[in-house]
C-alpha cells in the first residue's frame, strides 16, 4: 500500500516537472501591430510625473539658455607699444537655434583701434557643426564698415576648432576670415593652445589701410592654467604678418608690418 502511494506521488511530480519544462521551452510571445500614436511623446509614459524645469530642457530642448565665452582678454606688448585685445562670443537660445554675438578688437590708449562686432543666427546642422548668418559692423580708426556675414563653425576631425566666415559689404567689398585652434593637454589643468587667425579681402580699402588678397596672418601659442574649468590665466607669444598692399599701407604709415607680440591674459566662461 505504501509502495503504491509512493509510486503515484513520484508520477505526479514527474508530470509537473515535464509540464514546466515544456512551458519554459516555448518561445516568448512577440507583440505585433503598429506602434502607439504617442510613442515619440517624451512625457507619454511618465505616469503623470512632471520632471520640471531642470530635466525637461536638457532632454526635450524646450527652454532657452545663455552662455558667454571670453577666449581672449589680454595685454599685448610689442617693441614699441602696449595695448589690450579681446575676443569673445555669447549666445542665447536652444541647442539647434540660437542668437550668437561675436566681438573682437584692440584698444590702445583707451580708444578702439579696431573693433569687429557680429550678430548671427546660429543653426546646428550636425553633431559638431553649425551654420551662421547675420551682420558684421566694424568701427575704430577710419570710417565704419558694415557687412552681411555667413559661415560655419565647429569641431573638425582630430579636435581642431574651426571658424570660417565670408562677408559681403558695401561697394562690392568682400572678405573672408578663418580661425583655427587646437588644445594640447600637458595635464588636466595645464593646456597649450596653438591659434591661427587669417583675414582676406577682395579689394583695396585705402581709408582703412587694407589691401586685397591675404591682408594679415597671426599665429600664436598660449599656455594657460585652469584654476577652474571656467577661469584660466595664460601667457603666450604671437607672430603677426601683413602682406601685399596691406604691408605697403602699414609701412607708409610708419608701422611695422611684421610684429612679435607677447601676451598675458585671462580666459573665462560661464
Amino acid at each position: 500500500m505504501i509502495d503504491r502511494k509512493i509510486f503515484f506521488a513520484t508520477a505526479v511530480i514527474a508530470l509537473g516537472m515535464s509540464t514546466v519544462s515544456a512551458q519554459e521551452a516555448k518561445p516568448p510571445r512577440v507583440q505585433g501591430g503598429p506602434a502607439p500614436a504617442d510613442a515619440r511623446d517624451p512625457h507619454a509614459y511618465s505616469g503623470g510625473y512632471d520632471f520640471g524645469a531642470i530635466a525637461r530642457p536638457r532632454l526635450a530642448d524646450e527652454h532657452n539658455f545663455a552662455s558667454l565665452l571670453t577666449d581672449l582678454l589680454e595685454t599685448v606688448v610689442t617693441d614699441d607699444n602696449t595695448s589690450v585685445a579681446y575676443d569673445l562670443q555669447a549666445w542665447y537660445g536652444r541647442d539647434y537655434n540660437r542668437a550668437l554675438l561675436r566681438a573682437e578688437g584692440d584698444l590702445d590708449s583707451g580708444s578702439f583701434q579696431e573693433a569687429r562686432t557680429e550678430l548671427l543666427w546660429d543653426y546646428a546642422v550636425a553633431s559638431f557643426w553649425s551654420t551662421e548668418l547675420g551682420v558684421r559692423h566694424d568701427t575704430g580708426k577710419g570710417p565704419n564698415r558694415s557687412w552681411l556675414a555667413f559661415g560655419v563653425q565647429g569641431l573638425a576631425p582630430y579636435w581642431f576648432e574651426l571658424q570660417a566666415t565670408a562677408y559681403i559689404g558695401e561697394g562690392g567689398r568682400t572678405a573672408f576670415n578663418l580661425e583655427a585652434e587646437y588644445e594640447l593637454l600637458f595635464t588636466q589643468k595645464l593646456i597649450l593652445q596653438p591659434r591661427i587667425d587669417m583675414d582676406w579681402y577682395g579689394k583695396d580699402d585705402a581709408e582703412l589701410g587694407i589691401g586685397s588678397g591675404i591682408s594679415e596672418l597671426a599665429a600664436g601659442l598660449r599656455l594657460r592654467y585652469e584654476i577652474r574649468r571656467e577661469i584660466a590665466p595664460y601667457v603666450g607669444v604671437e607672430w603677426a604678418y601683413k602682406f601685399g598692399d596691406t604691408k605697403d599701407f602699414a609701412q607708409a604709415a610708419g608701422e611695422d608690418p611684421n610684429e612679435t607680440r607677447f601676451v598675458a591674459g585671462l580666459r573665462f566662461w560661464f
